[in-house]
């Protein structure tokens, strides 16, 4: 049986497929990037994403802007690394107390399932992204294929939940009792020296200090061995009626589309296709 997350590439990126052979990981990031920044127009209010995906996007934004080819583009940051690169290219910079909607937000994220679901928020910067992506008319993803998953959690690395520090050992006492008896599950307090991307199960008890979000808040990673089973939206409410949760790092129903890099070039895949191959 086939990947469930098999496309033909769409005919406006098969020659972006064809250029893209042989190169590098990075390299198809950045294809992707540029082939989501084509979206741009001219007047629009822009979400910027955070990491190593969305600053080619980010880079090449302002290149654009430097050559004239964009215009009275404003850009609100997911983040304060984003803010600090959006400023860094040139891009001018609003809040959503200005621009309440957003145009289009292009950022990365941490895993895809087949119907565009998201886990986001591994760097940490999931609440902020959650606000302005959930503001966008049209939110586009960029991924490379490792990320794609048959459902949230399959990769065994964290859905990062955000908590305010107050109480935090409470928190993840609640979190702890909303999973009991899931197979293969643990959570734990992100530190400042744990890397979100490393199994649960190897960090040092030891590494004691928080990990701080731009939001002053912890972060209580959780795990699954075989990921999340169940109503997706029904786990969303649960985890949300929480005291002390702010916001937890599944993107339920918010990808307009996502553009996929792989080794053999670069596909998309948008909520129109979904149903004609995966």
């Amino acid at each position: 049986m086939g990947s469930p997350f098999l496309l033909q590439p769409s005919r406006s990126l098969t020659a972006e497929a064809m250029a893209a052979a042989g190169q590098s990981q990075d390299d198809l990031k950045r294809i992707a990037a540029l082939r989501a920044v084509e979206l741009v127009r001219s007047g629009m209010v822009l979400g910027l994403g955070t990491g190593s995906t969305a600053a080619h996007a980010l880079d090449r934004i302002g290149d654009l802007l430097r050559g004239g080819d964009l215009r009275d583009i404003v850009g609100i940051p997911t983040s304060e690394w984003a803010a600090a690169r959006a400023a860094a290219a040139g891009i001018p910079l609003t809040d959503l107390a200005a621009h309440p909607v957003v145009d289009l937000s292009i950022d990365g994220a941490d895993e895809v399932d087949p119907a565009l679901n998201l886990v986001k928020g591994r760097g940490g910067s999931l609440l902020r992204e959650k606000m302005v992506e959930g503001a966008s008319r049209r939110f586009v993803v960029i991924v490379d294929d490792s990320k794609l998953v048959p459902r949230l959690g399959g990769s065994g690395l964290a859905i990062p939940v955000e908590v305010i520090p107050f109480g935090w050992a409470l928190t993840l006492r609640r979190l702890q009792n909303l999973f009991d008896g899931t197979p293969g599950f643990n959570l734990k307090l992100r530190t400042a020296s744990i890397n979100a991307k490393a199994s649960a199960f190897t960090e040092k008890e030891s590494e004691i200090e928080p990990f701080v979000t731009d939001n002053k808040n912890y972060i209580v990673d959780l795990f699954f061995e075989d990921g999340i089973h169940g109503d997706l939206q029904a786990i969303s409410d649960d985890l949300l009626r929480i005291t002390g949760v702010v916001e937890h790092g599944m993107f339920l129903g918010l990808a307009t589309s996502v553009i996929v890099a792989r080794k053999d070039g670069v596909v998309l895949m948008d909520k129109e296709a979904k149903s004609n191959g995966f």
